[in-house]
């Protein structure tokens, strides 16, 4: 069985990644709402990249026989502004699971060496969500209020595939 503080750390992780699906769906709904159905688009496929996520890390911990315990997932908004806003709150969101990941490794590594393998692989594939959401931001700037240029970053992010973003 793991440990303890290991599966309060693993659990921790997987709540992140459930709040993450659940963010990145309301913010794929509300932009298809606003007709930016490439964006929508880019941002459901990120919201099911973060479930595999969680169920990667469900099925490690219950693989090492650790109990899964789940939270209350917080109410997400229905409202996320303009386009930059919204991927600006992407690009925050990413962060922020970046320094989770972060914090779990600098501790892990003391406790436990074959977890340490899990958490360096997801904290290794932060580095490119927060290159794609930083990009991703940094055009939405470029393009400000020109509705056209808008729309072929919307047209852009629409043609992204399970697994990739053609960003960049």
């Amino acid at each position: 069985m793991v440990r303890e503080e290991v599966q309060q750390l693993i659990n921790s992780l997987i709540q992140i990644e459930h709040i993450s699906t659940t963010l990145y769906l309301a913010m794929s709904v509300y932009l298809d709402r606003k007709n930016y159905t490439g964006m929508a688009k880019w941002l459901r496929l990120q919201s099911e990249e973060e479930r595999t996520h969680m169920l990667t890390l469900i099925d490690y911990l219950a693989g090492k026989d650790g109990v899964v315990k789940w939270s209350d997932v917080p109410a997400q908004s229905s409202n996320y502004g303009t386009p930059l806003e919204t991927f600006q709150k992407v690009l925050e969101h990413e962060e922020y699971v970046t320094n989770a990941y972060r914090q779990a490794y600098d501790y892990i590594k003391q406790v436990d060496p074959q977890t340490t393998v899990i958490i360096q692989d997801f904290l290794r594939e932060q580095i490119d969500e927060e290159a794609q959401s930083l990009t991703i931001v940094e055009r939405l700037k470029l393009a400000g209020d020109n509705s056209s240029a808008l729309l072929l970053i919307d047209q852009e992010l629409g043609q992204r595939q399970n697994g990739g973003t053609p960003v960049g």
